[in-house]
């Protein structure tokens, strides 16, 4: 595929693993922004150049389609995370196919999985940017910095030209399990919130809360129960907002994100961090509560769809007491069973986020064509999973899975539960490992991955088609 502007057109060649960008252009000052090797063919100018953040600075300068857009001017929007570098060619193919009316966020990675890769938030970035070449791409998509938990990753975002910033204040979020009473909540930073028990009480105690279904009448207990649980997390969100506010030099959305906790977001606590959110000056485009049970990495949805259904429609209506926000949707991939009812919840003023579940793609191709590296995969992904398990939600058990795989189909493997969610968590362990004679597994992945891209980009444009086919499909209201 090719990229063309009236004076320029790009294009990614293949030479084995080796990837290249490819230049043309009949007036050679088109070229100058570029590093690479000149040639001549007939009247053209040709440039061969390396995939390198100078050449990705420079495409985005000539072709307007390749910098990141706002996701909010558009109501349904899906994001497609890519741990590899390699998945945005397939990525960007499933959107062209099913994705009318669906903002596609192309380039998206959390800082903590940038961390575990020795990624940069400019590397996803290129990454992106090359693969939407490679794809021919020719509309908008969104840039996502996600799950921020400091200034300093807010940093890494803007400087890489990222959109959308996910900030994420969960680690502020208290357990109040065993309940909290009014010294609790008089222990809160007030200072900090600009605020006093007093007035918290006065705006909330005896309100009465429509949540479209039904409406809830607000005791003093639950409001000083949100103040407790959430109070410290407010000061945190407000924190990194007005850091990423006042340091942006170009246009950016926010999205809040308190989903990565053991405690549901009740209704009422959602309306009151919304309520303190912007009491303190914040805005935003996205916002993602703690949810039902169910919302496990890589597999369908496992809990209670009718529950789900009026979750995700009360917290829509709380949304729209605020303007009309979306909600998200975060360890979304793969829950087939409920899109079509998530976007019926939320009127389709809905954002999905996927990640590992394109890994896994890439783990299909080297399954297919390396098992001897699959095998290496499959034994730290298996072994780190304990300890890589505390970040997420999962219940898969290792002793359900095995440990040789002679004999194994491993096809069938990799789309079993347990074996889908320890291979989905250990992405970090197995591409930072070596494999038994010593050789850096990334480095292996990525050329057998890179060798057979065809492949990769037709698993990737059909299991990411079966995502966004919903969002785009589906009637809603609003």
């Amino acid at each position: 595929m090719t990229l063309r502007t009236d004076s320029l057109e790009a294009s990614i060649r293949y030479d084995g693993p080796v990837r290249s960008l490819q230049l043309t252009a009949a007036d050679p000052a088109a070229l100058a922004p570029f590093d690479g090797e000149a040639s001549l063919a007939g009247e053209r100018h040709l440039l061969s150049c390396a995939l390198s953040t100078t050449n990705a600075k420079a495409l985005q300068e000539a072709f307007p389609v390749l910098r990141p857009q706002l996701i909010s001017p558009h109501r349904t929007s899906l994001g497609t995370g890519d741990r590899t570098g390699l998945a945005t060619p397939g990525q960007a193919r499933a959107f062209g196919e099913h994705g009318t009316g669906v903002m596609p966020v192309l380039a998206q990675q959390s800082i903590r999985e940038m961390d575990r890769l020795g990624r940069s938030a400019r590397s996803v970035m290129d990454d992106a940017v090359f693969g939407l070449v490679e794809a021919g791409w020719s509309s908008g998509f969104g840039a996502d910095c996600d799950h921020i938990k400091s200034t300093e990753g807010i940093d890494r975002g803007l400087e890489a030209g990222f959109v959308m910033f996910t900030l994420d204040p969960g680690d502020m979020v208290a357990d109040v399990t065993g309940g909290v009473t009014a010294a609790d909540a008089e222990a809160l930073p007030w200072d900090h919130l600009e605020d006093t028990l007093e007035d918290v009480r006065a705006r909330y105690v005896g309100m009465v809360l429509d949540v479209g279904h039904t409406q809830i009448e607000v005791t003093e207990q639950d409001v000083l129960t949100a103040a407790v649980k959430y109070g410290r997390a407010v000061v945190e969100a407000i924190r990194l907002y007005r850091h990423a506010t006042e340091n942006a030099r170009h246009e950016i959305e926010i999205e809040f994100a308190v989903d990565e906790t053991a405690w549901l977001t009740t209704f009422f606590e959602h309306f009151y961090l919304a309520s303190e959110l912007r009491r303190l000056g914040a805005s935003w485009f996205s916002f993602a509560p703690r949810y039902v049970d169910g919302f496990e990495k890589g597999l369908d949805f496992l809990g209670d769809a009718e529950e789900l259904r009026e979750n995700l429609e009360a917290h829509h209506a709380i949304s729209e007491q605020f303007g009309g926000y979306r909600i998200s949707l975060h360890s979304g991939s793969d829950k087939f069973s409920i899109y079509p009812l998530c976007v019926e919840a939320t009127q389709g003023h809905v954002h999905l986020k996927t990640s590992g579940t394109s890994y896994l793609c890439g783990i299909e191709v080297v399954a297919a064509h390396d098992p001897e590296l699959f095998a290496a995969i499959w034994d730290i992904s298996r072994a780190s999973y304990v300890r890589a398990r505390a970040s997420y939600q999962v219940s898969a058990q290792a002793d359900r899975t095995p440990t040789s795989l002679s004999g194994v189909d491993l096809a069938e493997l990799i789309s079993s539960s347990d074996a889908r969610q320890i291979l989905h968590v250990g992405y970090g362990d197995s591409l930072n490992g070596t494999d038994p004679a010593g050789a850096p597994i990334r480095d292996r992945f990525l050329e057998v991955v890179t060798r057979h891209q065809g492949l990769h980009t037709d698993l990737l444009a059909a299991h990411i088609g079966r995502h966004i086919a919903p969002f785009a499909s589906v009637p809603v209201g609003g």
